[in-house]
């Protein structure tokens, strides 16, 4: 297995494309970490790993918050005595605002989530990282790639995403830690659930999304899991700073 023996922090993990990750991370011999901030959905997805025969732990906490990332950090150490893998996974996005109808509110919101958030967590977890060797895998966007109408701040928010993670990869590489990002077009998850009643409901709004991308669909979770485990696996161990496009050809546009 791919993941015998070692250790996970995924944020955001309790749904969505982060718990497709731990299960997958979990079948394949991982102990795992999740981060969220609802308890309940916490214990649910420990509960589903353990079901399967995984090992995994649930540490209450926002990633908007320095003192919660950094006892998600110590929590993982003093459980599994390792770390070896981040998955910042954690985000929110404000549909239907150009840069002039954001708040300071939505954007503070959609940066302190989406990018400071992964300053939080890797500042905490590169020093542990260091002593064996690890991954970190960023959650970027396709809109981090190119723009999108709508989303001003998660656009921004997104680019500085994919940036930071070649400057950390640089800054790293040393320490024997990978840094990378994915960058998924529409993804079946609650977020995008949200996104699309926001726009006015998902049995319109679906087939939109579809059609933006080449494949005339969107990604199921377990298929940008797959992406985040090739990444954090190694099978990459040759692949850092790197940007991939996870999105039915959307970005070849």
């Amino acid at each position: 297995m791919r993941f015998d023996g070692k250790a996970a922090i995924i944020t955001g993990g309790t749904s969505g494309i982060g718990l497709a990750t731990a299960e997958l991370l979990s079948a394949e011999g991982a102990r795992v970490v999740l981060m969220a901030r609802n308890l309940s959905r916490g214990k649910e997805a420990v509960q589903r790993i353990a079901s399967a025969g995984g090992a995994a732990i649930f540490v209450q906490g926002d990633v908007c918050s320095g003192a919660d990332c950094q006892r998600c950090v110590t929590t993982a150490v003093e459980t599994f005595g390792r770390l070896d893998i981040l998955f910042n996974n954690a985000g929110v996005i404000f549909v239907n605002r150009n840069l002039v109808d954001t708040s300071e509110e939505e954007w503070d919101a959609t940066l302190n989530s989406n990018l400071k958030g992964i300053f939080w967590m890797s500042k905490y977890a590169i020093p542990h990282m260091a002593k064996n060797g690890g991954a970190i895998v960023n959650n970027a966007s396709i809109f981090g790639l190119v723009g999108g109408s709508g989303v001003a701040a998660y656009c921004a928010a997104k680019g500085g995403v994919i940036n930071l993670t070649r400057a950390m990869a640089l800054d790293h590489a040393a320490q024997n830690i990978r840094v990378n990002c994915i960058c998924p077009g529409s993804v079946d998850t609650p977020l995008l659930q949200n996104e699309m009643n926001d726009l006015g409901g998902v049995e319109t709004q679906l087939p939109k999304f579809a059609s933006r991308h080449p494949m005339n669909r969107v990604a199921s979770p377990e298929e940008i899991a797959r992406a985040v485990a090739y990444l954090a696996s190694d099978d990459a161990s040759f692949v850092t700073g790197v940007a991939l496009p996870v999105d039915g050809g959307r970005a070849a546009w």
